[in-house]
């Protein structure tokens, strides 16, 4: 049976290991033949170690990149380091050098800086994970499982698995589905998340739950967003909103201390949803950076321009001395982003001399310039933007998303920073734009407040919810509420919903069976582990921090999953495939 003597990681020596004879294998990242000797850049997953080869005392017969050797040497001192090197101080002077493996010429140049396209570099992503860079991100996301772990248990927590295969229930995105075999024609959904099952381990009695949770949603995907995912999902029983948001708290403390080595100052600020939505336009906002959203209807109501007059909304950001980065090209940059909130355009007006100037200002009286720029606090040479809307939700979205795209590209974000808060009092309820129909703003289960409880039937728009978002650096980083756990209220928000009695019992029957007898109150939450890896990681792309993520395209570069099954297949499921012209 073939033995492997190695004695060191690549990346661990140093002096201290002068003149110590070791024993070493990896990957050659690269290797410079001078004749009589060699050398040899030798990488594992903790580094690289620069590998001497006198080439009269030691043959090697064929090497190239990606060749795998084992190296037996002695720990010498460089002639000259290299500082950008871990082990740049020593080199291994070669006594023995065995070739495992050989490797066909890499597609792709395994290097830090790589500038290879994501899509080649997810199609070999086997080779793309030997950077460090790589690893170094997985290496965050395996600590962060450690601590959740750890956390968790210390704190009460159980761990418990719930199924993969569940009943398909309405939870805000499409569902994958599973056909049955032995059903024909009936069929299971992947979990969008345990919510069910981790509300009945309440009524069970187990009081604290916790488990790292892999959760499935059929949605359109986004640098921060894949089609299975994972969670760190947690439930408790007789805690209220505060004492769970506590307890979150602590996981985030430890968690930034152990991960980065960053304090976390608690309590955390908290936000209430009304007051993020309007003044920084958005349900996850960044707060590092100002650019808040103020409302100036109030000086336009006799406005000559009607595009300000007749709007039922008009809002205004306001950017600080930078009139010069707002050429013509930029404007029409920002024009499409604001139909994309079914905006007609961003209103720029710039301050000069002490009033504004744009392709609206010959329509503005000057008691609305000044009323303007006094409002806004604007000083010459700033910017100031206006949307317009009937709809408050897409002038205050549509500001929010340029607000975040004018922080990035006016660099007002001071690298390194973090900033963690919490969004509370969510609404319970919100109304379809394109059909008028009621939805559960987080799922059907969410508790209403109890000041609201008498305004459900009549005014169920103005009922907020015990519902809460932890928000890191404008990520939501995880979320949750309190639960439903009187029948009665339960029944309310299905009949609100629209949801007959039939329909009820179809989707939900088994849960709703389950609150009959004892129900606690509970509530709970769920962290996304991938973008909280993402965040920590020091990245802004889910897929980094993915050991095989899908595309945009929700396709495996890798294995090009999902694929055509062969017809035997689909006869033993009972299904028939309709492929359309």
């Amino acid at each position: 049976m073939e033995k492997f003597n190695r004695t060191n990681y690549c990346g661990e020596l140093s002096a201290l290991d002068l003149n110590k004879e070791v024993s070493v294998i990896g990957w050659v990242s690269k290797f410079r033949n001078h004749g009589g000797i060699m050398f040899i850049d030798l990488r594992d997953r903790t580094g690289i170690v620069q590998i001497l080869v006198n080439n009269d005392e030691v043959k090697i017969d064929d090497i190239g990149n990606e060749y795998i050797f084992e190296v037996t040497g002695v720990v010498s001192k460089r002639a000259s380091a290299n500082e950008n090197l871990k082990t740049g101080e020593i080199e291994i002077i070669a006594k023995n050098v065995r070739l495992i493996n050989t490797a066909s010429q890499p597609p792709i140049y395994i290097k830090e800086d790589s500038n290879a396209s994501e899509d080649i570099r997810l199609k070999y992503r086997y080779l793309d994970l030997r950077r460090h860079c790589m690893l170094d991100r997985f290496l965050t996301r395996s600590k962060i499982i450690n601590i959740t772990n750890e956390y968790f248990s210390d704190n009460g927590f159980i761990y418990v698995e719930t199924p993969y295969l569940s009943p398909s229930t309405p939870e805000g995105a499409r569902d994958y589905l599973v056909p049955s075999r032995i059903h024909k024609g009936t069929f299971y959904a992947l979990p969008q998340s345990p919510q069910l099952y981790k509300q009945m381990l309440m009524v069970s009695g187990f009081e604290r739950y916790y488990q790292i949770a892999r959760c499935f949603r059929d949605e359109d995907l986004r640098a921060d967003r894949q089609p299975d995912f994972t969670q760190i999902d947690i439930e408790t029983s007789f805690l209220n909103q505060d004492q769970i948001i506590s307890i979150a708290e602590g996981f985030l403390k430890k968690l930034f201390k152990e991960t980065i080595n960053y304090d976390v100052k608690l309590p955390l600020r908290q936000i209430e949803y009304d007051e993020a939505v309007n003044v920084y336009g958005s349900d996850k906002p960044d707060t590092r950076f100002d650019l808040k959203i103020n409302d100036v209807k109030d000086l336009f109501l006799n406005c000559e321009f009607n595009g300000l007059k007749e709007s039922k909304y008009v809002k205004a950001i306001k950017v600080e001395n930078n009139i010069a980065h707002f050429s013509r090209k930029k404007l029409d940059e920002y024009n499409l982003l604001a139909r994309k909130f079914n905006l007609k355009g961003f209103i720029c007006l710039k301050v000069v001399n002490s009033t504004v100037e744009g392709s609206i200002a010959k329509f503005l009286k000057e008691e609305e310039k000044i009323g303007l720029i006094n409002k806004m606090e604007a000083k010459n040479d700033d910017v100031i933007f206006l949307a317009t809307s009937d709809i408050k939700r897409d002038v205050n979205f549509g500001l929010g998303a340029l607000r975040s795209l004018l922080a990035k590209e006016l660099n007002l974000i001071e690298e390194g920073s973090f900033d963690l808060l919490w969004v509370v009092h969510f609404p319970l309820f919100e109304k379809s734009e394109l059909d008028g129909s009621i939805s559960a703003c987080h799922h059907p289960f969410t508790r209403p407040c109890d000041e609201d409880l008498a305004k459900l039937k009549e005014k169920p728009y103005e009922v907020y919810a015990y519902a809460y978002d932890i928000v890191i650096n404008g990520y939501e980083a995880g979320g949750g509420s309190l639960r439903i756990y009187d029948q009665n209220v339960q029944k309310e928000i299905f009949e609100i919903l629209g949801l007959s009695e039939e329909e009820i019992n179809k989707k939900f029957g088994w849960f709703v069976e389950s609150l009959k007898y004892g129900t606690p109150p509970h509530g709970g939450l769920a962290f996304g582990l991938d973008r909280l890896a993402m965040i920590l990681s020091g990245t802004d792309n889910i897929r980094d921090v993915i050991a095989f993520p899908k595309n945009l395209n929700a396709i495996c570069p890798v294995t090009n999953a999902p694929y055509e099954v062969s017809e035997e297949q689909l006869k033993i499921l009972g299904i028939n495939i309709d492929k359309g012209e």
